[in-house]
């Protein structure tokens, strides 16, 4: 709404305007006529007699010039502040311009259908807003992307995002030599708004020095922490001391490490990981390989489990896995198996989705595990880095466990027939079968 103000202003503005437009109009400078007798000679003549000069005085003449010049810089310097005050006077007016852009533009969006969207509805499109991925999504400080950018469009988004616990509940935390990244106050009042919802932390930590600053942090927030992935390159590192507390944990990040501590000496932190966990996922982490003996001593932590991916050792290990864990249904091994056992026959009826990478330096056949396994339900089966495809064996694995399979992916130095294509579409029809050559 206008004001009075905004509009005597404007009068002003106007009745200032036209009054310079009509001097400028009407009144023209008038130069004064400044030739002499002398005006045209570089040098006064010497031939001229002093009786010519009398009527002429020079002296009288310079006077003159000098009233003239008084009389224009005077001019000069009043016209000097006429036009600071137009120039101020057009500061104000561009000012005003912007304020009534921005009013216009404010109640051009007062009558969109946005903008009279009610809070809980624009809650739920911004939640759609967020980064999809098929891994989850750990959104940082620096990001372009929802919710920081959902705070830069308007005050009411701002308010509205900031309202939104669901909107703050996954973050990614980075320390390094430099310091920590976006600073610790960023990062806490960022989980004070997810307001007591589910914790998703992504940490990267290089330094033991930090450990102790992000348990400090995230203590207030020990109870909501629901996923943790940790990622630490130094040996000093325990980072058992972060997932020991968290009493609702259900997923369990570690990768890319060097943990100094061998697998028996962190079985008890990782045996007393809450009843809640249902995934487990230990990639990369050197000097991490499992055998029987070592995943006996993660006992109970196992029963729970509905997702793992971990490195095994050997063919036998890997049937003991899936015996330790009864409820698991998505399983990803790297496989180090180098060597042909006696494994003792195996029916799981909760495993939907497997995927073996084998270790290109030890040469193991598929068969050898197949021949012992039933897997009534499996759907997904993902082979990589295998020397030769055992194509009997995986045809009558698959007979025997009358399992609904949707997709078959190899990966490696492996050829498939077309005939043997044909085999596997007539045990399932509905089988997407995925051939990778150059991984």
């Amino acid at each position: 709404m206008q004001t009075v103000n905004s509009q005597v202003n404007l009068c002003l503005a106007s009745d200032i305007i036209d009054a310079l437009q009509n001097i400028l109009h009407s009144r023209a400078i008038i130069v004064p006529d400044l030739e002499t007798p002398y005006s045209r000679a570089t040098f006064p003549n010497p031939n001229h007699c002093v009786d010519q000069l009398k009527d002429h005085s020079i002296s009288t003449i310079v006077t003159e010039r000098q009233q003239q010049l008084g009389t224009v810089l005077r001019d000069i310097s009043g016209l000097d502040t006429v036009m600071d005050g137009i120039n101020n006077l057009r500061k104000q007016l561009v000012d005003q311009k912007e304020k009534i852009v921005q009013s216009m533009d404010l109640h051009k969006r007062l009558g969109s259908a946005l903008w009279r969207l009610p809070t809980e509805v624009l809650s739920h499109i911004f939640i759609h807003c967020l980064p999809k991925g098929s891994e989850p999504t750990y959104l940082s400080s620096p990001s372009k992307l929802a919710p920081m950018l959902l705070t830069r469009v308007c005050r009411r988004w701002r308010e509205v995002a900031m309202g939104v616990p669901n909107l703050w509940c996954s973050v990614h935390m980075e320390v390094d030599d430099g310091g920590w990244k976006g600073g610790i106050s960023f990062y806490d009042s960022w989980l004070k708004r997810s307001r007591g919802c589910p914790l998703l932390l992504n940490l990267d930590c290089y330094y033991a020095s930090d450990l102790t600053k992000l348990r400090g942090l995230l203590q207030p927030y020990t109870n909501q922490i629901s996923s943790l992935f940790l990622r630490f390159s130094r040996k000093t590192i325990q980072p058992e001391l972060l997932f020991k507390d968290p009493p609702a944990l259900q997923e369990l990040t570690i990768r890319r490490m060097h943990y100094e501590r061998d697998i028996p000496s962190n079985a008890q932190s990782f045996s007393r990981l809450p009843s809640t966990l249902r995934s487990l996922n230990i990639i990369e982490v050197i000097g991490w390989t499992f055998d029987i003996e070592n995943l006996s001593s993660f006992n109970p932590v196992w029963t729970h489990l509905t997702n793992v991916e971990i490195t095994i050792l050997h063919p036998n290990a890997f049937l003991h896995l899936l015996r330790l864990c009864p409820n698991l249904s998505s399983l990803t091994v790297r496989a180090i198996f180098g060597q042909k056992q006696t494994l003792k026959p195996l029916t799981h009826t909760a495993i939907r989705s497997i995927h073996l990478d084998f270790d290109a330096a030890h040469i193991f056949p598929l068969s050898n595990l197949l021949d012992a396994l039933s897997l009534p339900n499996l759907q997904v089966l993902d082979a990589r880095n295998i020397g030769t495809w055992p194509h009997e064996a995986v045809k009558a694995f698959l007979i025997q466990s009358k399992c609904p399979l949707e997709s078959l992916t190899v990966s490696g130095r492996v050829r498939m027939t077309d005939e043997q294509r044909a085999e596997y579409a007539d045990l399932f029809p509905s089988l997407k079968v995925v051939l990778n050559f150059e991984y």
